[in-house]
């Protein structure tokens, strides 16, 4: 048996990200060389916002996370300068960082995601355009891939009301539903719990079932190969998928700081391991997937790879 999680744009972690990436998102459109490395923190009418950021970009912090969370909120930052001991390894072409990444695609469903996974977020997702709320959802299957139980917590929302929605979600097959396991419930977002840049990491990706190299995205411009390579990573394993007919492909990198091209590149193909002898610097990379375009407040609302942006 499987079991994956996911959780709405408005549960308190997904907020975090949202400010994070919002900054990366103006620094960028304003300087495509932007280094940014944000982290935001906060909960209970305060938010903090730390982390290092060079850019020729104009932007006001403070007035971006107060946009997000209300004017409200009582904004404290910390920000300083990408590091010079690392700035002149990424300015000649070299990786942002140390780490492994990992991209992963499969048959399960249309969207090449592991299935506990991708029906986790389809009926977050349809219980979210009902009630767009601070929410969780879960989903349990058995070896065959069918729905074994259901779980579903979202805030303000009667337990009669969210059972019968989910029984009218396209993929229920009578299996057991929790909803609101706990009881209803009326405080949450930011007013009644913390949030943290990164956290759902898992969410972010692919669910517990595959693993995560370990570095978040929001926050990081694509020098930051956690997330410029994790996303090169999945198009590979998609790209692998659709060329060998495959029911499974993991594709492993791994970057040296300051380093242009990954210290291991590697494809497992239904069990079959061959290497990738391609350009991965993350300048390739960024043009090839378009990241100093596109939307990452968006992206990272929804998982970073169940959607239309990467691909």
């Amino acid at each position: 048996m499987k079991t994956a999680e996911f959780v709405t744009p408005k549960h308190p972690d997904k907020i975090c990200d949202k400010i994070s990436d919002t900054i990366l998102n103006e620094c960028l459109k304003q300087d495509k060389n932007s280094r940014v490395a944000i982290e935001t923190m906060g909960g209970h009418k305060e938010i903090y916002i730390t982390g290092e950021l060079t850019s020729n970009a104009k932007i006001n912090v403070k007035e971006i996370a107060k946009n997000i969370v209300g004017k409200n909120y009582k904004i404290k930052t910390n920000i300083v300068k990408q590091s010079n001991f690392i700035k002149h390894g990424v300015d000649s072409g070299g990786a942002g960082d140390q780490g492994i990444m990992i991209g992963y695609a499969c048959n399960d469903n249309k969207q090449y995601l592991p299935h506990e996974y991708f029906l986790a977020r389809d009926l977050a997702k349809f219980l979210y355009n009902e009630w767009p709320v601070d929410g969780k959802t879960q989903i349990t299957v058995n070896k065959n891939n069918e729905i074994d139980n259901i779980v579903a917590s979202f805030l303000g929302v009667k337990t009669s009301n969210l059972k019968d929605k989910i029984k009218k979600w396209k993929y229920y097959n009578g299996s057991k539903i929790y909803a609101n396991p706990a009881g209803d419930w009326y405080n949450g977002g930011l007013d009644a719990d913390a949030g943290l840049t990164g956290r759902k990491i898992i969410v972010d990706n692919y669910g517990p079932r595959i693993p995560v190299g370990g570095g978040a995205f929001s926050g990081k411009d694509p020098s930051k190969v956690d997330r410029s390579g994790a996303y090169i990573a999945r198009h590979l394993a998609v790209e692998l998928l659709k060329e060998n007919n495959a029911n499974e492909v993991i594709v492993k990198l791994a970057y040296a700081i300051g380093v242009e091209q990954p210290v291991m590149s590697v494809a497992n193909i239904d069990g079959k391991e061959i290497e990738l002898k391609k350009d991965l610097s993350y300048k390739v990379i960024a043009e090839k997937l378009n990241l100093y375009k596109i939307d990452y407040s968006k992206i990272c609302e929804w998982g970073h790879y169940a959607n239309e942006y990467i691909e």
